[in-house]
This record gives structure tokens, sequence and C-alpha cells, in this order.
């Protein structure tokens, strides 16, 4: 019998920026994870607003991801997740809504990815682009684990799974023992850190975390955790789309 995760509780938000609603534009993050097999795993990722299809492409990496990571060996996970973003890729080429079926035809899905996967007391996050992850270890917020963005020569520029130098730009980051992991879009990231990434922004990050942790009701503390970052001030502070994933592990 396959062991589940029974007492990992996920709680997560996505949330349609200003940005995407005054040009009348869905939410492109998306997010998926899975509690019910070997491993914990999670994945965000945030479709690019050029992109035409760029939800479709995040939807297809979080899933593909997912699905192939929740079982498979964790000593082995680096090269796993490598062969499941290539059977992510192939997906997105053989789209129907690819036309040409070639890999230029690919920027049309492009998105970043950002995801973790756990097995009892070890972690490893897995990174292309912007958005970020965090690990928490106990209740001293100086205490952290991240893997911050990663943008090109210019901050409006990122990196995507789509793309054919994907391989170059990702990035694992390996951690023990966390209590808490944060998974978040890059309209998250600028009020979650400080500026260099060294230290996390505890007037946000640990009142959620807390809140999360404590909250009996998934549907409140699901509700909850959308306002928060639908609310005005965050609104205001980024208007792209905003996806939080947290877990208590």
């Amino acid at each position: 019998m396959k062991k589940k995760n029974k007492q990992i509780k996920v709680i997560s938000a996505s949330i349609q920026g200003p940005l995407h609603k005054n040009k009348n534009l869905p939410c492109q993050d998306f997010c998926k994870y899975s509690v019910q097999s070997k491993n914990f795993v999670a994945v965000v990722s945030d479709g690019a607003g050029s992109a035409k299809f760029g939800k479709i492409g995040a939807k297809i990496v979080c899933e593909t991801l997912t699905d192939l990571l929740k079982n498979s060996p964790f000593s082995q996970m680096q090269e796993r997740i490598v062969k499941a973003i290539e059977i992510a890729r192939a997906k997105v080429l053989r789209h129907r809504l690819n036309k040409t079926h070639c890999t230029k035809g690919m920027n049309l899905f492009s998105a970043t990815l950002v995801g973790v996967v756990c097995c009892q007391n070890e972690g490893i996050f897995f990174h292309i682009g912007d958005g970020a992850a965090l690990a928490l270890f106990d209740d001293d917020y100086k205490n952290f684990v991240a893997s911050p963005p990663s943008n090109g020569n210019f901050s409006c520029e990122t990196f995507f799974y789509t793309q054919d130098n994907w391989k170059e730009n990702l990035r694992f980051t390996s951690f023990q023992n966390a209590q808490a992991v944060f998974l978040m879009s890059d309209g998250l990231t600028n009020f979650s850190f400080s500026h260099d990434y060294k230290m996390i922004e505890k007037n946000f990050i640990l009142p959620i975390h807390n809140f999360l942790r404590d909250e009996k009701s998934k549907i409140k503390a699901q509700r909850a955790l959308a306002n928060t970052l639908n609310n005005t001030q965050a609104q205001r502070l980024n208007s792209d789309d905003k996806t939080l994933l947290w877990a208590r592990l």
C-alpha cells in the first residue's frame, strides 16, 4: 500500500491581478499539489502575460510534474524532475493549439515554474524563472531557506520551461526538517522578501503562516488567504496575478 502524507496540510489561492482584470484577461497562474502518495509534491506556474496560451502552459507543467513526481524515488529526484519537465515540454509540442508542432510554437505557452518535493524529512525546491519558494524551520523567522526569483538582464524579463535553454535556468535547492513551505508566483515576491532576499518580510509571511497553521477549517483558511492576496494594499503593491501555496509539513 502506498503511504499517504496525511499529516500535511495544504492551503492555496490564486487571484487575478488588476493588470489582467483591466484588460479583461483571466488569471494565468496555476497550482497543483498531491498528498496522496509517497512524496508530497506541489507546483506553481505563472503563464506569461505575453503568451497567448500561457495559462495552458502553466496547467500542463503543474499537472504533469505533480503526477510524475509523487511516487518517484527521492534519491533520484533531480533527474526525475528533469525528465518530468521534458515530458511536459513534449505535451506542449504536441498540443492541438501549437499549430506548428515545433519549438518556436512553444513560445505561445510560455510559463515559469517553481515547485517542491518532500519525503519524510528531506525536501527539494526546483525553479525556472521568477516566483519564489520558502522553507521555514521554526518560529524564528530568521531561520529559512529560499529559492529566489531569477530574471534576465532586465527586471521585467524572466525564464520559462518552454524555452530551448530551460536546463541552463533550472535550479535546485535542498533542505531538511522544514516546518512549512511556501510557493508563490512573482506577484507576491516583492512584499514577501527584502530586496536582496536575505530576509523575509515577517509582517506578511508570519501572520499568514500562523493563521493557516492554526485555522482548523480549510474553507475559512482558503477564503482568508484569498482575501489577503486580494486586498487593496497587495493589489497596489503589485498588479500582477498572485498565487500562494502554503503547506505545513
